[in-house]
């Protein structure tokens, strides 16, 4: 008997951080719910960190994932920008991973490909290509259009995530 499991995708930023949750069984996807938690821009940066942290929490408990899926960091040319990016995606891996959620890291390369199948697509076709897969999602952000993208490229991906992550917790 195969069993519904629900994935939490998420699209870390310091400004805005895009969610996306699906319910994935076998082949099948249905989309559940998405948004962004945003952060106020005029508070210094760890206030910020704690409103990204307890706004995605405040979404794990109420949709209650049995895994999550996150982008990698991408560095830029502004390093003060990346770091801040990578204190936000610090706080988006802490958030599940402290409910006990198996946590996966996806390269924005690989979740292009998987969705529209070039890495080097554009936020409009991952818009498309969401939609195609899941007529019924809604979106108000292309940061959850991307936070979706993700939580899809794990359930096409997961039999292997999770077959690896069984692995090594078997030692």
């Amino acid at each position: 008997m195969t069993t519904v499991t629900r994935i939490i995708g998420i699209d870390p930023g310091l400004r805005r951080t895009g969610w996306g949750v699906i319910d994935s069984l076998g082949n099948s996807v249905r989309f559940v719910a998405s948004g962004s938690v945003n952060s106020d821009g005029d508070l210094d940066l760890a206030s910020r960190l704690v409103q990204i942290h307890d706004g995605l929490d405040a979404v794990l408990h109420q949709y209650q994932p049995d895994e999550a899926a996150i982008e990698q960091t991408f560095v830029n040319k502004d390093a003060g920008a990346t770091l801040k990016l990578g204190q936000a995606r610090g706080v988006a891996l802490l958030a599940p991973a402290r409910r006990g959620l198996p946590v996966a890291e996806y390269a924005p390369n690989a979740v292009k490909k998987a969705i529209v199948g070039a890495g080097h697509a554009e936020k409009g076709q991952i818009r498309v290509m969401v939609k195609v897969l899941m007529p019924k999602a809604t979106f108000e952000s292309d940061d959850a259009a991307d936070a979706l993208a993700i939580a899809l490229t794990h359930a096409h991906h997961r039999g292997s995530v999770v077959g690896r992550l069984a692995k090594l917790a078997a030692g």
